[in-house]
């Protein structure tokens, strides 16, 4: 353990413009972490008074791409046991004191942990249990490193690598509401369509014309959003059509380069 009696654990963060929470996730994280280092990428509002004033160390950072800012903010952490937040995830009590757990007896036992997502919506309670997604987010820089990488800033896992369980969720206040939400999803599918490998013409076409429901369907079903209610059915329906403008987008990139071929 630390001075200050917790783990050696630098929890770190990627900002621009995110004064809507950063206070809260700075304070959250600092409940089990020595240390929040927060990468700024050029702030315009209060971002770095806020993060300061919550007790984070704030680093300009011109932003390259995902996987790069994520890489950098790894190097600038004072551990080598790291949690990686967004600036819209809460750590609670909960987890903070499963993750101290880890340390009890010295080096956690394993090298990356998997961590569940649960997202809060703009309508109704957290969805703890469905909905959300699985993350790395405790790991050990020196076996684990962000992939350098514009678009993707999830590492790979090689196969029979033990991982390690934490059971209590992370909260992710991922939007204010549909608004915000599209906002996001326009963005990133942009990012990834621009980004990703190249799919076929033909490929991408009857993704365009027929995969849409599909891309509900696994949201609304296989995820279990329909335990969410009316807003889960309707952020299945935001979040597939998301998916699929990543198609669309991609296809529109393959007309520029191919041709239209």
């Amino acid at each position: 353990m630390t001075e200050l009696g917790k783990p050696p654990l630098s929890a770190y963060i990627r900002t621009k413009n995110e004064a809507r929470m950063i206070g809260d996730v700075v304070r959250a994280a600092l409940q089990v972490a020595d240390e929040v280092v927060i990468v700024d990428s050029g702030s315009t509002d209060d971002t770095v008074k806020i993060a300061e004033n919550a007790g984070a160390r704030v680093i300009a950072h011109e932003w390259p791409g995902n996987g790069h800012q994520k890489r950098f903010a790894e190097e600038q952490c004072r551990h080598d046991w790291l949690l990686d937040l967004d600036a819209d995830e809460i750590i609670t009590p909960e987890l903070s004191r499963e993750i101290a757990a880890q340390f009890e007896s010295g080096e956690p036992s394993f090298h990356v942990y998997r961590t569940p997502m649960a997202f809060v919506p703009a309508v109704g309670d957290a969805w703890v249990g469905f909905g959300g997604s699985v993350r790395h987010k405790l790991y050990d820089r020196r076996q684990f490193r962000a992939p350098a990488h514009a678009a993707w800033d999830q590492f790979e896992i090689p196969a029979g690598t033990p991982v390690g369980r934490l059971n209590s969720p992370i909260f992710h206040y991922a939007f204010t509401g549909a608004e915000h939400l599209m906002e996001k999803l326009n963005r990133n599918s942009s990012v990834r369509a621009r980004e990703a490998p190249l799919k076929s013409t033909p490929m991408l076409i009857l993704r365009i014309l027929f995969a849409l429901p599909f891309y509900f369907l696994k949201r609304y079903l296989l995820d279990g959003l329909f335990r969410g209610g009316v807003y889960g059915f309707a952020f299945a329906m935001m979040s597939g059509y998301g998916r699929w403008l990543r198609d669309v987008k991609m296809y529109e990139r393959a007309h520029k380069e191919r041709g239209g071929q």
